[in-house]
């Protein structure tokens, strides 16, 4: 037997057919990693089995151990073919867990031109056809994954197939000198995708580094309120779809993402939009696929910021304490594999407005993500995780407007848990099946039971919820990947279905608040009657199909179809799908893509249960105190029926180009339009069952709301020396909504004109951030730049009405600068990273809230926000 060994990227595998032994294979394969290919019957018997030889010429290559990311491909030896005067190459792409890779591109070069390119099946399989024999240089990449960068291949008329193995894009920390390239353009989907990967989580210097939701705000289009709310290309949270490794992991009641899990157990996030993939539905912003790393063969392990911290704000604290614990590795190697990430957080808030003794409040948070894969046989990969998660935050809503006996007391839960099982079938279909349940627990309890009281100064009393919310959810998912098919070019069709049960369930006791001019006299009185104890289901049922067309390996078209129905709405809808991506020839690392989809968001189940909730009763005062009108009645109902389903039409135009410099330039536009929205509005009917009181509102649903959003985004980004990166970005917006300020139970305000700029819009946005190194070895600078318009907000009179149009004042111009070093060390035979550095370096003033009551003396007054903060961390890697 004769072995070839890999020294380095770049070094010839010497594959000549002189070679050949057709009795032995150099790998070992545990049981499960059989291969299957025409012409070839491949298998293993038992543990650690009996390779059978194939029925023709096998070639010996065997590589060593992987120790730099740029180095991870193997050969695994099987056939080539000519053809039609060209040689066709054969291989596969998988992961460190052996998962394959689909929609890997495999580019092989000659001469620095490209000579052929093709794409990963669903089996993670490749045939390159490239035009005659001898040496050429093999690169594949994937998004999220390090990519494997000319490696060079001797090519025969009977050559071996290629085995690439990629690792996910993280921190890597067997070298502190990290071989690994950024990919190149994405050529798997035609819609528009952005995201971050595990390296760039834990690089960038963003606040709060030990919360995901935070790390989100890196990516161009997404903005972060000061409420903490996430906002993807101008949308409300609830309007995208966030999934956990293939499942939706949305709150079942709000449809927001309020799941808490270790920023080091997240392997990629995908954020798709504009023309979105038929399968996805629910979410006219997009959706955030977010993947969890499953471990590999060799077990890792780290820790970060185990040792709290003592902070001078107001005296001496001990700060914001995030200790996190992160472990990966197999249960079984080469079968099953398992990551483990726990993470606390002790948050210990001051608020520089408030006196001392009154000024500070602190919360913990916990929550354990539990990630395994288990290779069943090399044709069934199972998937399951477990994720929990609690908190704990007295007198939440604390600041310089609401002082601690107006807070209000929180603690919630969640646990969610998901199971996926894909089945590889002998006719080259791939099928999965998965279930999840995800279920929250809210609990809500204020400092009394009196009212709230607010004036134009500011509140105080006591808060007015005291409740209990469950919700919960079921999931299954079922996808058929039919086997691919060439006609005029390669098809692979997958369609499938989509089911969800819903639940909420609450009870809530509100006790009311008053509203006081700035000489102490009562404007408005407003108490809750009725029941505040409800439950409400809803069944969801989705049906998809979509061909991802790829005409040649240059030109990609996406056709699907999807329809939605939910018991609710008790109606089906159909939303048609249209994408293209398309590389020039002789312009490989260029793309254009673009397309339209229609989609739906789905069915709020907040908003139907309001007509079932308390309402509100209010007396309105004078100038001299008396009651002028009231008690009366403000209620929710819904008077018309059937409603129809909230529709979007997304638009997306993009160009991408990457050089061999590593620097990439990207250019997209966004246009989306929505209709039928929904709103409560005032009606002058009275529902069946209104109360024995003078009606003051009737809101009823109705299909009124309609949205724009429209964007022009320009990006660039360099990788460096393989290791850093950095990024700038510019994005010109307008969102805009016929309804700005939801109406509710707790806020059932008066307003003249809802339409407007919706709160979150943020016009002009500068984003920048980078990890780059210092002349010294194993330092490294990073940094975060973030500037923005200021976000709008209404003016309100003392008695709660909206003054003037809506959203016509704004904060102030938001600027952030962090700038963090970074050494990287071995010590006592352990990996360490020590960090130090400055938040808001410039010390700039960023008011998180706004005293926007008219005729207040304080009226127009900022507060809030983070000033300058200093900020170290240490992180444990592992041992040498």
């Amino acid at each position: 037997m004769t072995h070839y060994t890999e020294q380095a990227s770049g070094q010839s595998l010497n594959c000549r057919k002189d070679f050949v032994k057709e009795s032995e294979f150099p790998f070992h394969l545990s049981a499960g990693d059989a291969v299957s290919r025409e012409g070839a019957d491949h298998s293993m018997d038992g543990v650690g089995g009996v390779w059978r030889p194939p029925r023709y010429p096998e070639i010996a290559v065997r590589l060593p151990a992987i120790r730099r990311a740029s180095t991870l491909a193997a050969a695994l030896v099987v056939s080539a073919v000519t053809a039609q005067g060209q040689i066709r190459v054969r291989g596969k792409v998988q992961s460190e867990s052996l998962s394959p890779l689909a929609g890997a591109r495999v580019l092989a070069r000659a001469g620095g031109e490209v000579a052929g390119q093709a794409f990963a099946d669903l089996r993670g399989e490749f045939t390159v056809e490239v035009p005659a024999a001898g040496d050429y240089r093999f690169t594949v990449e994937r998004h999220g994954y390090f990519s494997v960068r000319s490696q060079l291949v001797r090519v025969e008329e009977s050559s071996p197939d290629l085995l690439f193995t990629l690792a996910p894009v993280r921190e890597i920390v067997e070298s502190l000198e990290v071989a690994a390239a950024a990919p190149g353009i994405d050529m798997e989907t035609a819609s528009s995708a952005q995201g971050v990967t595990n390296q760039e989580i834990v690089n960038v210097p963003y606040p709060n580094t030990n919360d995901f939701r935070s790390a989100l705000r890196i990516v161009p289009g997404v903005v972060r309120d000061s409420r903490g709310t996430l906002h993807i290309n101008g949308a409300a949270e609830e309007q995208s779809m966030f999934t956990l490794n293939g499942f939706n992991i949305s709150d079942p009641l709000t449809g927001r993402f309020d799941s808490r899990f270790s920023v080091e157990s997240v392997q990629s996030v995908d954020i798709a939009s504009g023309n979105l993939p038929a399968e996805f539905g629910k979410g006219s912003a997009g959706t955030v696929a977010i993947r969890t790393l499953s471990g590999g063969d060799r077990f890792r392990a780290n820790a970060t910021n185990f040792l709290p911290g003592i902070e001078n704000r107001k005296g001496l604290i001990i700060g914001d304490w995030t200790p996190r614990v992160s472990v990966t590795g197999p249960v079984r190697r080469g079968r099953a594999w398992f990551a483990n990430s726990t993470d606390a957080i002790y948050t210990n808030t001051v608020i520089r407005e408030l006196p001392k003794g009154q000024d500070r409040i602190a919360s913990w948070r916990f929550s354990n993500l539990l990630s395994t894969q288990v290779n069943v046989t090399s044709s069934n990969i199972l998937h399951a995780g477990f994720l929990v998660n609690g908190w704990v935050a007295p007198r939440t809503g604390l600041s310089a407007l609401t002082p601690r006996e107006a807070t209000i007391d929180r603690c919630s839960r969640q646990w969610f848990f998901h199971l996926k099982d894909q089945l590889y079938l002998p006719n080259r279909a791939l099928v999965e099946f998965g279930y999840a349940a995800n279920r929250t627990y809210g609990r809500e309890i204020p400092q009394g039971t009196g009212m709230l009281v607010f004036t134009p100064s500011g509140r105080y009393g006591n808060h007015y919820v005291d409740g209990v919310r469950n919700a919960g959810r079921d999931q299954i998912l079922v996808s058929l990947f039919a086997p691919s098919f060439q006609m005029g070019g390669g098809h692979q069709v997958k369609g499938g279905i989509d089911l969800n049960r819903v639940t909420y369930a609450q009870q809530v006791r509100r006790t009311g608040f008053l509203n006081v001019a700035e000489d102490g006299s009562v404007v408005k009185r407003t108490v809750y009657g009725g029941s505040g104890t409800l439950s409400r289901n809803n069944f969801e049922a989705a049906i998809f199909v979509q061909d991802s067309w790829r005409v040649r390996p240059g030109l990609l078209l996406e056709l699907g179809a999807r329809g939605d129905w939910d018991s609710i709405l008790h109606r089906w809808d159909g939303s048609p799908r249209v994408g293209f991506a398309w590389s020039p020839p002789r312009w490989e690392n260029s793309k254009i893509y673009g397309g339209y989809a229609r989609i739906f968001d789905a069915t709020n189940l907040r908003l139907f249960t309001r007509p079932l909730d308390q309402y509100a009763i209010s007396t309105y005062f004078g100038p001299g105190g008396e009651p002028a009108r009231g008690p009366v009645a403000s209620l929710f109902t819904i008077l018309d029926s059937p409603l129809l389903r909230p529709r979007y039409q997304n638009w997306t135009l993009g160009a991408e180009h990457y050089w061999d410099a590593g620097i990439s330039a990207r250019v997209e536009l966004l246009r989306r339009r929505g209709v039928y929205g929904f709103s409560f509005l005032p009606d002058d009917r009275s529902p069946a069952t209104a109360p024995p009181l003078p009606i003051d509102f009737v809101f009823n649903l109705v299909n009124h709301r309609t949205e724009s959003y429209d964007s022009v985004s320009f990006t660039v980004r360099q990788t460096i020396r393989r290791q850093y990166e950095w990024m700038a970005s510019y994005t010109l917006s307008r969102a805009l909504s016929s309804n700005v300020i939801d109406v509710t139970v707790e806020d059932p305000v008066s307003i003249e004109n809802n339409a407007g700029r919706v709160p979150w819009d943020a016009p002009h946005r500068l984003l920048a951030w980078g990890y780059l190194p210092l002349p010294r070895k194993n330092w490294a600078v990073a940094f975060l730049v973030d500037t923005r318009s200021g976000f709008p907000f209404s003016t309100r009179a003392a008695g709660g009405a909206v003054v003037g149009p809506v959203s016509a004042a704004r904060f102030p111009t938001y600027f952030e600068m962090n700038l963090h070093v970074e050494r990287k060390l071995v010590f006592r035979s352990h990996r360490w990273a020590l960090r130090v550095g400055a938040n808001n370096l410039t010390n700039r003033f960023n008011p998180d809230s706004v005293n926007n009551v008219v005729g207040s003396p304080q009226y127009l007054g900022f507060f809030g926000g983070t000033g300058r903060s200093f900020n170290f961390r240490m992180r444990w890697l592992g041992k040498q």
